[in-house]
């Protein structure tokens, strides 16, 4: 491998190799994303060969609940990983471990997502292909030692050529990547990633040709006349999307208090059996129910449930699909929550289809001649619904386009998309997928200073070349301390290594040539109190505040009440200085 590299630096410019890169990373992740689909789509054959659809049966309804606990298995034995979504986990990788993601994540989610998908959990296959893509770009720049930066744009590829290669959609697979995975791309950088998404479509094409993860072609036309219930629509979208992302913090929050992980996926799977035995239409990732409804077979939607005989009746039809709409939610974060694999990307979708069917049979109910497209409504209250759960308008408006083979409904796409990420900004500001990572600091969006601050580790320039003197040490050594020193700040440290204070040469300077107070006055008797400590853990914004605060330009740095040395404000400048230099020349 050594040679290789060698050979590639003398030949191989790093532009031109990262184009190669990057179409190599885009065609491995549209195999895996085709094997992924194959599988899942195999599993359930095999699962539902012998079942009546039409009719309730019971190892139907408990195969999610199998599915869980046998992933919970998998991951507690083999894959050894925490439930919890796995492009939350991508984020935190760029922004906390340098985007090295782990090996295991090129297969791992996988396994475990065929099996909880393939079983009928309530969740997609989007966010774990999009894991394995990203692992995959990540340990292929790792084995071709590239740099952060680099390393980061080939995660952006392998999730492009993933979302392009599952849904053959590969301007939704570069939008996506773009606006959920990566922060920000040069145009010099965009071009890798344009690469990576063709590649994996290329892959899809060639191996399954039509046989994608949903499509729907136009049968009705965008009618001008229609946008005022576009603009209720992209409400009601909003608010759906502010429901489904409030309930899923809920319900994990929950679910991840219980720390037996059998008891866990018991619970999680005999809920969702329950929710699929009253609501069939939440088994799996929803697309047949949300085509059955599009092409307008209401009956195949209700097939198998208790409100089969009544699909006819509008009143009904809309309650039932009010009560899923409700439920949706519970289902997919139970199915995560419990042990499950999976993600929130065909959820979201499924919700927004519903949301825009509901929103037409009731305004075709209320008002007949309106007579608005049931197809048009649902395909754009899907874009809708996943704009504001994922925070990603751009990709939910060329995903929808790309997947109806047409620009026909671009107008309303765009309308309902903006207006629907509007209204949950107002009341939730990120997304599904950052919210915990930026309370906790892990993330930081649209602010480059506090980036470049994060990226300083405080253990690399704390100041350890202080001298250190006992509290019950006279004046004098004190004196002879400063004769040897570079420094005006004199550590307090008793025989345990503990801070009591410190003395500064200001301090002493009056006093310091007096002879007699040389061998009179104690040292802890003219300390005195640091201003505010700092701990090596602390993040970098943190430190800087109580900088700020105590207008001090040292602050000693305190491990589990130990002292380790002073951090100074002139070191932090400067080391953020030469971090905003290699940035820039990266």
């Amino acid at each position: 491998m050594m040679r290789f590299l060698v050979w590639r630096l003398r030949h191989i410019n790093d532009n031109t190799f990262i184009l190669i890169v990057a179409s190599a990373i885009g065609l491995i992740a549209g195999l895996a994303a085709v094997t992924l689909k194959s599988s899942v789509h195999y599993l359930q054959h095999i699962l539902q060969q012998n079942i009546d659809l039409t009719k309730i049966n019971f190892l139907y309804v408990f195969y999610p609940a199998i599915g869980i606990m046998i992933t919970m298995m998998i991951r507690r034995f083999i894959v050894k990983d925490t439930p919890g979504h796995g492009i939350t986990r991508i984020l935190r990788s760029i922004h906390k471990a340098s985007s090295r993601i782990r090996k295991r994540y090129m297969f791992s989610n996988m396994l475990k997502s065929a099996i909880t998908v393939g079983f009928g959990g309530s969740v997609g296959l989007e966010a774990p292909i999009v894991v394995t893509g990203s692992a995959i770009g990540s340990n292929f720049g790792g084995l071709m030692h590239l740099d952060y930066k680099k390393r980061t744009l080939l995660i952006g590829c392998g999730a492009a050529g993933a979302i392009s290669a599952i849904f053959n959609s590969p301007i939704a697979g570069v939008i996506f990547a773009i606006e959920v995975i990566l922060n920000e791309v040069k145009i010099s950088k965009f071009i890798p990633i344009l690469i990576a998404s063709v590649s994996g479509q290329l892959v899809s094409i060639i191996l399954i040709g039509e046989d994608i993860m949903f499509s729907f072609k136009l049968v009705d036309a965008f009618t001008a006349a229609d946008t005022p219930y576009y603009i209720l629509l992209g409400v009601a979208s909003g608010m759906a999307s502010l429901y489904f992302t409030k309930i899923t913090y809920l319900v994990e929050d929950n679910i991840f208090k219980v720390n037996n992980p059998y008891v866990k996926a018991m619970i999680g799977g005999l809920a969702l059996a329950l929710m699929i035995f009253v609501f069939p239409p939440i088994y799996g990732e929803g697309y047949e129910s949300i085509k059955a409804l599009l092409t307008g077979n209401e009956l195949k939607f209700f097939s198998g449930s208790f409100f089969y005989t009544f699909a006819e009746q509008d009143f009904v039809i809309i309650g039932v699909l009010f009560l899923i709409i409700l439920v949706k939610p519970f289902a997919t974060a139970i199915t995560i929550g419990s042990g499950g694999s999976g993600g929130v990307f065909a959820p979201s979708l499924f919700m927004g289809g519903l949301t825009g069917f509901l929103f037409t049979k009731v305004f075709n109910i209320i008002m007949p001649s309106a007579a608005i497209s049931p197809s048009n409504f649902t395909l754009v209250g899907m874009c809708g619904v996943m704009s504001g759960v994922l925070h990603a308008p751009l990709t939910a408006i060329f995903l929808i386009a790309e997947i109806t083979g047409g620009y026909m409904l671009f107008v309303p796409l765009m309308l309902v998309s903006a207006i629907s990420f509007t209204t949950i900004s107002y009341f939730e500001k990120h997304s599904i997928y950052t919210k915990h990572l930026i309370e906790k600091g892990d993330l930081i969006q649209h602010d480059n200073d506090r980036i470049i601050l994060r990226m300083i580790d405080l253990k690399k320039i704390v100041e350890k070349d202080l001298l250190t003197i006992h509290p019950d040490a006279k004046l004098g050594e004190l004196v002879e301390l400063v004769k040897r020193s570079n420094r005006n700040i004199f550590p307090v440290i008793n025989e345990n290594r503990e801070l009591e204070g410190i003395v500064t040469l200001d301090d002493i300077r009056e006093i310091m040539f007096d002879e007699e107070k040389q061998l009179d006055i104690v040292v802890k008797t003219i300390m005195q109190e640091p201003p505010a400590y700092v701990s090596p853990q602390e993040k970098m914004q943190s430190v800087m505040n109580k900088f700020e605060l105590t207008q001090a330009w040292n602050l000693p740095v305190i491990d589990e009440g130990k002292y380790l040395g002073f951090v100074s404000k002139s070191r932090i400048f400067n080391a953020y200085r030469k971090k905003l230099i290699r940035q820039n020349k990266e």
